[in-house]
């Protein structure tokens, strides 16, 4: 009985371990990406209620809660690592920081379902339900209270057209809602570099010219480089007035350069003082910027902008709300990943 009760035990441990693992997961991602739109945030905690569910579940019905719980992990792993096949829809393949990452969701998941089906004993005792569902919450609060202030005094001023933002060695003016502001993301590089070349969309560009930019095999020499991007990217088309794209190239409007995106990240209505040393990471900025007016759409679930420059074959450089500048493969396009054009 004893031994059971161990098993009972570490089991619970485990499962409020790996909810509370969701749960800061859930929180960061709540209010770095989830929050412009009424219940959006909801989607990230989807992990961590299922977590607990289980958690309750196997508390009241060990085997049943120990089956699902090695089910989930496991179907959840074959997934894993179908997507991150090489070749397959994350199109990086399988290493080695890949496969620990998803620990907690595969492995972790199967172990627990083990321990609550060797205790096979039904919990009556009240604080394990209660710490099964007290911890992760207060957890949550707490990670939570600062930025929920932060997000909850953004600045939007509701305006979505050309807007001049100058200062911090910059002076700029960013395109107006329309085919030069891509404030739904999805958009890859490549898409944007080659608009230009062979015909006037970005249809079947996504991988290339040939498709073969695609992280299989000698991917990185069949991808637009820099030039093409300057000579062929959707901005050179916009009008004018940056409302529409026209049939030939107008030479007015561009592409920021990474730099240019990180001075002009802003925070109260202007810009936040970065600098970009031209390493990935965090910018210096004298304030925290934010997803805000006059650069961002808080209201869209843009957070990240291409930058016009590549940090290798292959890849290029996006910048992020908060500061943060990454490089992701030419051909990703991320939900959260849009650009918006320039001109002098």
């Amino acid at each position: 009985m004893k031994n059971r009760l161990t098993w009972t035990y570490g089991g619970l441990i485990l499962a409020t371990l790996v909810t509370c693992l969701f749960v800061v997961w859930g929180v960061v991602e709540i209010f770095h990406e989830g929050w412009y739109a009424p219940y959006e945030w909801l989607y990230f905690l989807i992990p961590a209620g299922v977590s607990l569910a289980l958690t309750l579940i196997a508390l009241r019905w060990p085997r049943l809660g120990g089956a699902l719980f090695a089910a989930v992990g496991l179907t959840f792993g074959a997934f894993v690592l179908w997507q991150f096949r090489p070749g397959g829809g994350r199109g990086s393949g399988w290493t080695l920081a890949t496969l620990l990452s998803w620990v907690p969701v595969t492995l972790f998941l199967a172990l627990i379902g083990l321990c609550f089906h060797r205790g096979r004993k039904q919990s009556r005792r009240r604080g394990h339900y209660l710490a099964a569902i007290g911890v992760p919450l207060l957890l949550g609060l707490s990670l939570a209270a600062r930025p929920a202030y932060r997000v909850a005094h953004r600045l939007d001023d509701g305006y979505r057209g050309e807007r001049l933002i100058q200062g911090n060695g910059v002076a700029l003016y960013w395109a107006p809602a329309g085919p030069g502001w891509d404030r739904e993301g999805g958009t890859a590089w490549n898409e944007i570099a080659l608009y230009g070349q062979e015909h006037l969309d970005m249809a079947g560009k996504r991988f290339g010219l040939d498709g073969h930019c695609n992280g299989a095999g000698e991917w990185e020499r069949h991808c637009p480089d820099e030039g093409e991007m300057e000579a062929y990217n959707i901005c050179r088309y916009l009008s004018p007035d940056g409302a529409r794209l026209m049939a030939e190239p107008q030479g007015i409007w561009r592409m920021p350069t990474t730099d240019e995106l990180v001075r002009s990240l802003v925070r109260g209505g202007r810009h936040a003082g970065c600098a970009w040393d031209g390493e990935l990471g965090p910018a210096d900025c004298q304030v925290m910027p934010d997803k805000e007016t006059p650069l961002w759409d808080p209201k869209t679930p843009v957070i990240y902008y291409w930058a016009s420059d590549e940090s290798g074959p292959g890849w290029a450089f996006y910048v992020s709300y908060n500061g943060r500048v990454s490089e992701a493969h030419k051909f990703r396009g991320l939900g959260s990943l849009g650009y918006r054009c320039v001109r002098e």
